[in-house]
């Protein structure tokens, strides 16, 4: 059963519980909000209820608050951006890897670029990288051409370039331990 159409004060319940719950941006309420509403059309429609209008008025709901919890402060897109963008490097990921991430989420490369400005470095992401793949400084065993090959191409494949991968490939088991270490308290 469809129930009633989905109005604004229904739809910034969702949005409260949705943030209550999940780190969002704008566009990313926006995107969560839109879904519910045409979930409830296709279910309005299969019972054969008119759905245009009503979903026209929720979707102009929908942009409505989402722009209204970026001015009451529950959503920050910068914060969301700086915050992932940490955590992503922390995790291995290139920031290449990262822009993706946060483009796919909604935030403007503006707010990427200023993010990843201030997010570990890409040597720091990939040694998380090599460790996480056990590989480089945290294999069992020392590699042999074929094998610092295939290497290479892991984290080409994760989005560091060639450099920052040599480099990475190249670190000293404590070193790399050591930097781990200073990025996680950082």
């Amino acid at each position: 059963m469809a129930g009633p159409p989905p109005d604004e004060a229904r739809l910034r319940e969702a949005a409260l519980a949705h943030l209550a719950r999940f780190a969002a941006t704008e566009a990313g309420l926006r995107r969560v909000l839109q879904n519910r509403i045409r979930r409830w059309s296709r279910a309005a429609e299969a019972e054969g209820q008119e759905t245009e209008a009503a979903t026209a008025a929720a979707l102009a709901a929908a942009a409505r608050i989402a722009a209204a919890m970026v001015q009451a402060g529950a959503i920050d897109d910068s914060a969301f951006a700086q915050s992932r963008a940490r955590r992503l490097a922390r995790g291995g990921r290139s920031r290449r890897a990262t822009a993706a991430h946060l483009a796919a989420k909604g935030v403007n490369a503006e707010t990427t670029a200023a993010a990843l400005a201030h997010a570990p470095s890409e040597a720091d992401a990939a040694l998380a990288f090599c460790k996480r793949r056990r590989i480089g400084p945290f294999a069992a065993t020392a590699p042999d051409a074929a094998l610092r090959l295939r290497w290479l191409g892991m984290l080409a494949r994760g989005g560091f370039s060639r450099d920052v991968a040599t480099r990475a490939l190249a670190t000293a088991p404590d070193e790399a331990q050591a930097r781990l270490i200073a990025l996680r308290q950082s």
